[in-house]
């Protein structure tokens, strides 16, 4: 049996799995439900440059992106950070091919932030999409006790 170890340094840098990230700034709008001063939407876009998103009031919030054209995606990444407030988070990622059709949802997850442990949260989800035409984005920052920011650090699609 022959082996060969590739290592990152094997693959093109920007990529998920050898296909690039989508440029979302040139591919899709954004629409956001709030955005505190400081921390506009357009940076967890940005590949890790930028301070990410913050709500600019409590609760449940959305973000959706609406594109241009319909894409194919394989691979969301999703950051979070909280290193101030304890809390459960819980987000949903949903699509759909148009605004007529109805959203399917991709995946609904819970995390526990702790300012003495986790910090942060990151996810990676291959998926198989094909046709989407909006993509979207809810948090809830404390499952329904309405007192906490829901903020996101990075948004990957590719």
């Amino acid at each position: 049996m022959r082996k060969r170890v590739l290592g990152a340094a094997s693959l093109p840098s920007g990529t998920a799995e050898g296909r690039e990230w989508l440029k979302l700034q040139e591919l899709a709008e954004v629409e956001v439900t709030s955005e505190a001063d400081g921390y506009p939407v357009e940076s967890v876009f940005n590949f890790g440059a930028g301070p990410g998103w913050r709500a600019a009031r409590p609760g449940s919030q959305r973000i959706r992106l609406v594109f241009d054209r319909p894409q194919a995606i394989r691979r969301m990444r999703l950051q979070f950070h909280e290193p101030e407030v304890a809390r459960t988070q819980e987000f949903a990622v949903r699509w759909s091919g148009g605004p007529d059709e109805s959203f399917k949802e991709i995946v609904r997850q819970q995390w526990n932030f702790s300012p003495d442990g986790s910090t942060s949260e990151s996810e990676d989800y291959v998926v198989d999409l094909q046709a989407v035409s909006i993509l979207e984005l809810t948090i809830d920052p404390d499952r329904g006790a309405g007192r906490a920011l829901a903020t996101l650090a990075e948004w990957r699609v590719g």
